[in-house]
Order: C-alpha cells, then structure tokens, then sequence
C-alpha cells in the first residue's frame, strides 16, 4: 500500500516541479539587469496609439510628457472610448488629435484600438506604439522599441512597471514588486533563454503591416495576452526591450484588487483553455516560442505558485510521518526553498524600492486578501467591462 501511495506522491509532485522548474528558469536568467545595446535608428514615422476610458482626472498629468513626445516628431492619436467625463475636451484642448467611439454595447480596449487602427489607415505610419492612458514614456524609450520594431520588424514590448509606493498599503507595494517580478525579471529571462515575450498592454511597438493584421475589435479583459498568442501562432513571436520602461502611477486598495481581479481572472480563464494546446503543437513542432508560451501559461500568479508548493509540502510531510518514505517530503520542501530564494533574489534585484521592510512582515496578511480575491475570481462571474483604475497621488 505504501508503494501505491509513493507513486501517487511522485506523480502528484511531478507537474509542481515543472511548473516550478520554468518559474525558476524565468528569475535565474532574469535577475541581471539589462544592458543598452546600440539599436540603428532609421527613420520613421511613428505614431501613439492611446485608447481611454474616462480619463479626465488622470489627464493632465500626462499632457506634458505626451507633448514633450509630440514635438520629438511623434504622432499622438487619442481613442476616447465611450467616454461620460471631459477626456476628449481635455485632450484635444491641449492640442492632440482626437477621435471619439460610442458603442456602449461593445466595450473594451480592443475595439478602441481597432477604432483607432481604422482612423490611423487612412495615412498609415511606419511604427504604431500602443500606450495606456494612464502611463508615460519618453522620448528614449520610444525611439528605442519603435527603432528596435523597424529593424526586426517584430512587435517589441517595453518594460511596463508601477511608479514605487512606499507610502502605500501592503497590499499595493507587495502587488508592485509581484508586478515588476513578471514584467522586468522573468521577461529578462524569457527573453535570454530565447522565448516570446508577454504582451502587457502598455509600451508595445508594432510595425503596421502586423498591426493592421490583428484581430484587435474583441471585448476581451486580456487582449495583450491573446493578441501576443495570435502573434506566435503566426511565427511572429513579440521581443523583449529592457531597455525602455514604461511607468504607471500606483493604484490604491481599491483599485488594485480590481486590477488583480481582472488580470489574473483573465489569465487563469487563458491560459486554462490556451496553455495545454500551445504547448502540445509547440512539442509536435519543434517550435521553441510555442513551447515556451504555454509553459508559462501554466505558471499561476505568484501568490498561487508558492501557496501550491507549500500545500502540496505538508501533505508530503503527513506522508512520509505516516509511512516513512521521505524523499516526496524532501523533494516538495527543496522545490519550496528554491521558490522562497528565487523570489528574495528577484527583490534584491528589483523589489527593494518596492517593498519597505515592514511591509514584508505583514506578507501572510497579502496571502490571505489574495486568496479570498481568488474565491471570488474562481466563484463568480469574471467582469468584461472596461473600466478606469484609480490612482494615488505620485510620491
């Protein structure tokens, strides 16, 4: 019986140690910084493709770095996307092009990008640089995906992190770090062990052939991640360029857990009905950016991935005190202390401005408000609506 009972502890401890194998994969190659490489800039046009929704409060605080882009040479196209405030006055007060979208019954950023898309194809540009309302880049970084997007004529992703906050809540610096732990450290690594980045919806440069390609005019609340997949499936698998960062203003409480609830409900429904596909005709192809993208699909969101380990560790223990075979216990309490150093280094690297260190005391308070935010997730309806997330005032 307790041979039976071994088996079913390797097999149970088997799909952890993958899963955990590519998380892993992801920070170790990840954790040294990006070094600038010289990227030839040919001239092109290029334009800034910002769809919003109701940002009339958040603005004016990026009016002056969206001019500073402006009169570098870039165009500057706002989509204001069924919006009930003053955006589009706001905007094209200042001085911006400015088109408005109202279909309450198709709602979402990718009709706006495709409202967008269409008004751009009238006098298309050679670059399009998709950018989130609420977000900023300069001059640099723009220069350097759009250049880097010309050259390899592949869509080329920035690194998109939060402004740190260490004024703020637990809950808001620990979703910072977690956030810049998958946006900065694992694209590094994805992208020097060769695989695709992940689309993050801000900071995105496509060339406009690809763009006017894409099948943007859905609903979908993770339609940078899907329209990363339909790249890779069409062998144009998106680049990493950390070299160029994208920030956004932290959110509050509130609106963190809305930010979490969409994006994670929306990667869990994903990659639960994309991963196990991607990976399998990745294998049957020999195609490495297929493979690489389902495996990290399977990888849940951090908060997951280490409550799993340290479930699936202390059933191992009660097995092997009842029955005395340790190795399972041994296995599932080396892959748990692997994570646990994994996500120290990834601090050490990117997550100390981030975290203060009294913040990181009160991390079993973050575990327990992100698992009843998975409860919810998994026990109600996931949201489809496009909405503004609230920011807190700049540091």
């Amino acid at each position: 019986m307790s041979g039976v009972l071994e088996i079913l502890a390797r097999i149970v401890l088997v799909p952890v140690a993958i899963i955990d194998a590519v998380f892993l994969c992801e920070i170790l190659f990840g954790l040294a910084r990006t070094r600038a490489s010289d990227i030839s800039e040919a001239r092109s046009s290029v334009a800034l493709l910002i769809p919003a929704h109701d940002e009339e409060a958040g603005l004016p605080a990026m009016l002056p770095g969206l001019a500073d882009l402006k009169a570098s040479g870039a165009r500057i196209l706002l989509v204001a996307d069924n919006c009930s405030d003053g955006t589009a006055v706001l905007a094209r007060d200042a001085g911006f092009e400015i088109i408005e979208r109202n279909d309450p019954a198709r709602r979402g950023k990718g009709y706006a990008l495709a409202f967008g898309r269409d008004h751009l194809a009238q006098n298309p540009p050679d670059i399009v640089v998709v950018l989130d309302a609420d977000c900023a880049i300069d001059r640099a970084a723009l220069a350097r995906i759009a250049a880097r997007a010309r050259a390899t004529d592949r869509v080329v992703q920035a690194a998109y992190i939060f402004r740190p906050a260490l004024h703020g809540s637990a809950a808001v610096q620990i979703s910072n770090f977690a956030f810049a732990t998958k946006n900065v450290v694992r694209q590094r690594g994805i992208a020097r062990i060769g695989g695709p980045a992940i689309l993050t919806g801000s900071g995105m440069a496509f060339p406009w052939a690809t763009f006017a390609a894409l099948d943007l005019a859905t609903g979908n609340i993770v339609e940078d991640l899907v329209m990363g997949i339909e790249l890779i499936e069409r062998g144009l698998p998106p680049l990493f360029e950390g070299g160029a960062t994208v920030w956004s203003d932290s959110s509050g409480d509130a609106g963190t857990e809305t930010q979490r609830a969409r994006w994670e409900g929306g990667f869990l429904a994903t990659a639960r009905s994309v991963a196990p596909g991607l990976l399998a005709s990745g294998l049957l192809q020999g195609k490495w950016a297929k493979i690489w993208m389902g495996a990290h699909l399977l990888v849940p969101p951090l908060t997951l991935l280490l409550v799993a380990n340290v479930i699936v560790t202390m059933l191992a223990l009660v097995f092997a005190l009842a029955s005395g075979v340790a190795l399972p216990a041994m296995i599932g309490g080396s892959l748990l202390c692997c994570l646990i150093a994994a996500v120290a280094a990834a601090w050490a690297v990117e997550g100390r401005r981030h975290i203060s260190g009294a913040t990181v005391l009160r991390l079993p308070f973050y575990v327990a408000w992100k698992l009843a935010l998975y409860a919810r997730i998994l026990g109600g309806k996931r949201k489809v609506a496009w909405v503004r997330t609230e920011r807190i005032d700049r540091p």
